[in-house]
């Protein structure tokens, strides 16, 4: 019986085109996917815009650090923010609105040693911005310790205020407390001067804007009035680590008069710009600036440039102001103006990390387009190797006719991919290779000589077309 005839392969023309998109879409797509994720992240560690409104608590109208919030409003004014100032009674009330999350305050001039030892973890400085030594005026004997002001009149200031949280700390240490037989009066200022010089006072504990020139000059002129010189006052700024021993030069309220007559020892905690931890970095930089500018210039306290200071003493330095000390204004907000700048800044969180993913994303791109358009080609590659494996050996017609159609299909769907025009080549190489296996495939046929033979001799005449002619044997005429 004939064996069966390989069916006749289907001749179909593969489709070039100019770019296979789809080899393309999936070579792009790992990079577009990382930059994706790359632009999530940015966007989810990204600062936002910076608001256009703060609040600051100051302290009573009028005062030193209620003035320096004004001037700290004109200064932020020129930069778009507007700064609202709320009054208040002093250090205390300001450390309160900081701490309670309800309260609508951004940041505060705050004393340093003010409060409890258990410091809010939401509250960062951002410096200290002056000296607020404590002056302490009496009347009668020479005093030599603070322990020997037991049993007198003490005027230390207002309740809430930082001259009496300071007053009452030092007190404390020289067994002198409230409730005992001290009286300690909530009076200050021009009204602890008066009462001192008329006698219902032994004593007035000074600090902040109850000392100002006029006031001091005027006590320190009055007769049988002295000013007290803290002989430990290193001691005590080892014990309260907020405090600085410091020292008022003679004569530095009147060279005229020379007053005081000799220098004066005392100690002083610091004045420190306060804020949430939620503070915006680029207002955090603003107000540093506007304190460089109000607390920058020299005092009968200090010397020019020695404040706005990363020095703290009741809380810790913000990242962004170690920063700005450290650094100053980064270059966006020294060239731009603050609110552009801003905008550059939080866009650049978004464009370094593309370019950073992109720019050697896309440079793979070509090399994983072309590996994906010869994968293609190499998967047809190695089923023709396997075919051409299985068919080394003897079969039987059957078997090759099977073999023949297997290849048939191969060539089938090698002619049904769609093609890039640059890859034509090697797609043509493989076809040559299809070819090839064909013709080793036929080549093998047991009836291939006789085939052969025939197709060299015109047929007989009266043969049908279709008629074998018999092989040849060995010593036939």
């Amino acid at each position: 019986m004939k064996p069966a005839s390989p069916r006749p392969p289907r001749r179909i023309l593969a489709r070039f085109v100019a770019v296979s998109w789809r080899d393309l879409a999936l070579s792009i797509g790992p990079t577009v996917l990382l930059a994706a994720a790359a632009v999530w992240l940015a966007v989810k560690l990204i600062q936002p815009a910076p608001p256009s409104t703060l609040v600051i608590s100051a302290g009573p109208p009028g005062s030193t650090y209620w003035n320096a919030a004004q001037k700290y409003k004109a200064i932020l004014a020129k930069n778009g923010i507007t700064l609202d100032v709320e009054a208040s009674e002093g250090s205390a009330q300001n450390l309160a609105r900081l701490s309670d999350p309800n309260a609508p305050v951004d940041v505060g001039f705050v004393q340093s040693g003010i409060g409890s030892k258990e410091r809010d973890e939401q509250l960062v400085s951002l410096g200290s911005i002056g000296y607020v030594p404590l002056a302490i005026m009496y009347r009668g004997a020479v005093v030599a310790r603070l322990s020997d002001f037991k049993g007198k009149r003490l005027a230390l200031g207002p309740q809430g205020s930082g001259a009496r949280e300071l007053s009452l700390a030092l007190l404390k240490m020289n067994g002198i407390v409230p409730g005992g037989p001290t009286e300690l009066l909530p009076i200050a200022g021009e009204d602890a001067a008066t009462a001192l010089l008329d006698g219902k006072i032994d004593a007035a504990f000074l600090s902040g804007d109850s000392t100002q020139i006029p006031v001091m000059s005027k006590l320190f002129r009055a007769p049988g009035v002295h000013v007290y010189s803290f002989t430990q006052a290193e001691a005590y700024a080892r014990r309260f680590p907020y405090l600085t021993a410091i020292t008022l030069p003679m004569g530095v309220y009147d060279l005229g008069r020379n007053l005081p007559a000799s220098d004066i020892h005392t100690v002083a905690p610091t004045i420190e710009l306060v804020a949430r931890d939620t503070l915006h970095p680029a207002l955090s930089d603003l107000l540093i600036e506007a304190a460089r500018e109000v607390h920058g210039h020299a005092t009968i306290l200090q010397h020019a440039g020695e404040f706005p200071s990363a020095i703290t003493r009741g809380f810790p330095l913000s990242d962004d102001a170690a920063r700005y000390y450290k650094s100053g204004k980064s270059f966006l907000y020294r060239r731009l103006p603050f609110w552009v700048a801003s905008l550059v800044d939080r866009l650049l969180v978004v464009v370094v990390p593309l370019i950073v993913v992109l720019i050697p994303g896309l440079r793979l791109v070509p090399s994983l387009y072309g590996w994906r358009v010869r994968s293609r080609i190499y998967r047809w590659y190695g089923a023709l190797i396997a075919l051409e494996r299985r068919a080394l050996g003897e079969h039987t017609a059957d078997e090759r006719v099977h073999l023949l159609e297997e290849l048939d299909d191969i060539e089938e769907a090698v002619n049904r991919m769609k093609m890039p025009l640059a890859y034509a080549g090697q797609f043509y190489v493989l076809r040559e290779h299809i070819g090839f296996v064909r013709e080793r495939l036929s080549a093998h046929e047991p009836d291939a000589p006789a085939r052969m033979s025939d197709a060299s001799q015109p047929p007989a005449a009266d043969a049908p077309p279709t008629a074998e002619t018999p092989r040849a044997t060995p010593g036939s005429a």
